[in-house]
């Protein structure tokens, strides 16, 4: 047996027979057929990260503007309320100085009152105390003098009379 028919070379002609029998059963075709789907899937799969992403940028703009936009609206709302409350305030304020005046001129007034009153009473009480003094001095004076005073006065009346 010649040197190079050793095991070497059956394993080389058992390879090339496998290879043969590979290419007539179209593996090579059918692996081919597996990485071309492979690369299809792994196309779509990047094309549609590629979208989401596209998709996702524009809802964070979206929502950026939104949120800038919500600060605007909160920041008019505020000052709106502060607005709102300083004018409350002056209306408050206007309010109790009014207030204070009416509670104010009603107190003068019914201090005016009670002042007009009492002098009413100082001279009610002055005319009470002034007739009691007359009516003491005159009885006192017509126990005295009676008769001539009533004697006195009926010839008035009857002179007038006359």
């Amino acid at each position: 047996m010649p040197e190079w028919l050793d095991n070497s070379f059956f394993a080389m002609v058992g390879l090339v027979i496998f290879l043969a029998l590979m290419v007539y059963f179209g593996v090579p075709r059918i692996i081919a057929k597996m990485l071309d789907g492979k690369i299809a899937q792994i196309e779509t799969d990047i094309a549609e990260a590629k979208r989401l992403r596209a998709d996702a940028a524009a809802l964070l703009v979206e929502y950026e503007q939104k949120r800038v936009a919500a600060e605007r609206e909160a920041e008019g709302i505020v000052a709106a309320a502060r607005e709102e409350a300083e004018r409350l305030t002056v209306e408050a304020q206007a309010s109790l100085t009014d207030l204070v005046s009416r509670r104010t001129k009603a107190v003068e007034d019914k201090i005016a009152q009670a002042e007009a009153q009492a002098v009413a009473e100082v001279r009610a009480r002055s005319a009470d105390i002034a007739i009691e003094a007359a009516r003491s001095v005159l009885s006192d004076e017509m126990g005295k003098k009676g008769g001539q005073v009533i004697d006195a006065a009926i010839a008035d009346v009857g002179n007038r009379l006359n």
